[in-house]
């Protein structure tokens, strides 16, 4: 899949270029997996999931749900599939309407969905309210006058209202003290589990995403460079950019354990409007070879479920 993002100039807004947002990136989500999608800001993570949920237009490739290739679907047929994918997203506050009450926020999409009364339409908005761990009483209240922690329960509850398929987890934990960040972790676990989910968790934050993941996709500059089982990525990181963002990672217990040496890469991401030749990452390599600079390398299987991008490996 592509997503490019025209650059205009001039009066009549004259395209002059690209921002090559996401640029040629292919994988899988299986049922009941939970696979992390990480690389630093502006490398194309937050695009992937706007395409996926068919909030922006990918330029070109193919979005296959159960099949069915989300791109072309339109109307109804979109409206059919878009049930089975819902959406956290990174700060509640931004997600949730303030001007409803979080009961109405919770049965928006049953509303929309479902034909239900309003008797049945309150006990599954309180049903949903205890499977987040949230009192019942919440529901009355603004989202103003909830917590962060409480209004990312509420946004899961109204993810979770008619039994998805598929959950796009959007930095769902960066906005919340580090207490509270655990206490929504367990509680995604707990409704996977629970409820059969599927997750995409996109985040730059390697713990939480080693903590919840089943196979973590590295991204840099709108290319994958890195995919693997979560504990074969942390064992085994095969390509440098990998391990410089592993090397960042804090020991939560060092005693005893050799310590990391840190990793600095040189300089900063390259322009996505005018990405370099080659491998994208050559420019800031510390083990850039001379191919490296003209030919684009391709993902290739080094072990088995251990894929990279990288002319180190071929």
């Amino acid at each position: 899949m592509k997503k490019y993002y025209p650059i205009t100039s001039g009066l009549f807004g004259k395209v002059v270029g690209y921002v090559r947002a996401v640029d040629g990136v292919s994988f899988t989500v299986h049922e009941g997996e939970v696979l992390g999608l990480v690389g630093e800001s502006g490398c194309g993570k937050t695009t992937i999931a706007k395409c996926v949920l068919r909030l922006v237009e990918p330029t070109s490739g193919r979005i296959l749900f159960e099949g069915e290739d989300l791109s072309k679907m339109k109307g109804r047929n979109l409206k059919r599939v878009r049930r089975h994918l819902q959406a956290v997203f990174q700060n509640p506050f931004l997600s949730l309407n303030p001007r409803m009450r979080v009961r109405k926020i919770v049965a928006e999409p049953l509303l929309e969905y479902e034909k239900v009364g309003k008797d049945e339409l309150r006990e599954k908005v309180e049903e949903l309210l205890d499977a987040v761990g949230l009192q019942r009483t919440i529901a009355d209240r603004y989202p103003h006058e909830l917590s962060g922690g409480q209004a990312q329960r509420v946004a899961i509850a109204r993810a979770i209202a008619l039994n998805p398929k598929l959950v796009i987890l959007d930095e769902p934990t960066s906005a919340l003290d580090v207490s509270v960040q655990a206490q929504i972790l367990d509680l995604l676990v707990k409704l996977k589990e629970r409820l059969g989910l599927s997750y995409l968790i996109i985040s730059h934050d390697l713990s939480v995403v080693r903590y919840i993941s089943d196979r973590i996709a590295v991204m840099y500059l709108g290319k994958l460079v890195e995919l693997s089982e979560t504990e074969g990525l942390f064992e085994n990181p095969l390509h440098p950019y990998t391990k410089a963002l592993l090397s960042a990672v804090p020991e939560p217990d060092p005693r005893g354990k050799k310590l990391k040496e840190r990793i600095i890469l040189p300089g900063e991401p390259p322009d996505p409007s005018s990405p370099p030749p080659g491998c994208r990452f050559h420019p800031r390599c510390p083990e850039a070879r001379d191919i490296c600079k003209k030919e684009e390398p391709r993902m290739t299987e080094i072990e088995e479920g251990h894929f990279v991008s990288c002319w180190l490996r071929s």
